[in-house]
């Protein structure tokens, strides 16, 4: 009976939230959002009741939000819109897809987006790092405590770890390659990585085109703003001053010092010491890269599209963009998948797989006005519309569902953002 009362609670919490009458997160509409923002942070779910990822999502939604909304802090609340019902609403917020989530900081007018695993630990995690400077002022002062303790002393001004300022960062990365932590100096994460992050740059101290430094965005919070900085610590990697990719992998010394041979085409220490050159898979133009020499491209089913041929291509059906740099290690390891989707659907006349190579000249303004910020970005289009950005794992099957989705979705005459 026990397990037969459990399927009952998931279908009514399931129902409620598709059926618009959840009692657990507060309902806001286009006449109560902005008032509702005023008053408190808030954790917002868009949706559509007919979108499945939205159902399955609907659970946890309603769990999060009886936590959260009846907690004594009262830090944040935990909100939904309709999209259905409410459409202007959701299109001031750039919403492109089902379900979006974000967080709004009490009064802002606009959100930061959620990007991590939809599980109610990670939405804690995320809650408690975004906010945890608008808690009570004796649990903020026991976190900074702690961090101090475990922060290791200023490096002095001899350190390889560049620490960068308002007045410094335009002009240091300006050149060169750089790898840089945003970090806030109360942030556990941040906290962890930091001796890591230490030993990393006196382990390339002697590379003469690579630096590694970092900036407090509690601090200097217009700089992290303009990087797109939302979460701490984020790692980006950053050449002549512009944002290249943000780095999700393992946190080890072995992980960042491989990441960085990578981006950098190999170390020059390494080769010195006898270590051998970077794997070809990290080398830069002129190796075997996505869309390189060695590439047969007239054996590729994915279209490669240009800035010329790009708005004719995907005004008809489904189209699935990548958007990449041939140099990028994270589009290289998704170029197989990539093929691999394209031969899946190579019998369809309704759906066509792309990419878009954003380092060629003629494209850049392409890339720019599509709003692609690093790479690879996926972008998912219906008869010359932006539909949804892809978030998702990388593999086959992920990929596979996440475009037969909305192919399936047009079929059945949804009317998908």
């Amino acid at each position: 009976m026990a397990g037969i009362g459990a399927v009952l609670v998931l279908a009514v919490l399931v129902a409620t939230v598709s059926g618009h009458s959840d009692t657990t997160s507060v309902h806001l509409t286009k006449d109560n959002f902005q008032t509702e923002l005023d008053g408190n942070n808030y954790f917002v779910m868009f949706y559509a009741p007919w979108c499945d990822y939205c159902k399955k999502l609907a659970p946890t939604w309603a769990t999060l939000a009886e936590v959260r909304n009846g907690a004594p802090d009262g830090l944040v609340s935990i909100g939904r819109v309709d999209c259905t019902t409410d459409g202007d609403l959701c299109t001031q917020h750039d919403v492109t897809g089902y379900p979006m989530l974000k967080l709004f900081r009490k009064g802002s007018a606009s959100g930061v987006k959620y990007r991590g695993r939809r599980d109610l630990a990670e939405f804690n995690a995320f809650l408690d790092e975004q906010l945890a400077g608008g808690g009570s002022a004796e649990v903020d002062e026991t976190e900074r405590e702690q961090d101090a303790d475990g922060i290791p002393t200023p490096p002095t001004p001899a350190t390889p770890l560049t620490e960068l300022t308002e007045d410094t960062f335009a002009k240091h990365v300006s050149a060169g390659k750089h790898f840089v932590k945003f970090y806030a100096p109360w942030c556990g994460h941040c906290t962890k990585l930091a001796p890591t992050w230490e030993e990393l740059a006196r382990s390339l101290e002697h590379e003469r085109d690579i630096r590694v430094s970092k900036i407090d965005c509690t601090q200097y919070r217009p700089i992290c703003t303009d990087f797109e900085v939302k979460g701490y610590p984020t790692l980006l990697w950053i050449e002549d001053g512009k944002k290249i990719e943000k780095y999700t992998g393992p946190r080890t010394h072995a992980d960042l010092k491989q990441y960085v041979a990578k981006m950098a085409g190999g170390l020059q220490q390494q080769q010195q010491e006898g270590e051998g050159a970077a794997p070809d898979s990290a080398k830069p133009a002129g190796a075997t890269l996505e869309g390189g020499a060695d590439r047969d491209d007239n054996r590729s089913v994915v279209v490669q599209l240009t800035d010329s041929d790009f708005a004719g291509t995907i005004a008809h059906g489904v189209t699935v963009v990548k958007f990449y740099a041939p140099w990028c290690g994270h589009c290289m390891r998704l170029a197989p998948t990539w093929e691999q989707l394209a031969e899946k659907v190579a019998g369809r006349g309704d759906v066509t797989v792309a990419k878009v190579d954003c380092t060629v000249d003629t494209n850049k303004e392409l890339c720019g006005e599509q709003e692609v910020n690093g790479y690879p970005t996926v972008f998912l289009y219906r008869d010359g519309e932006k539909v949804t950005e892809y978030y998702g794992h990388r593999s086959l099957d992920d990929l596979h569902a996440f475009v037969m989705q909305h192919v399936d979705g047009a079929a059945a005459g949804h009317d998908e953002l």
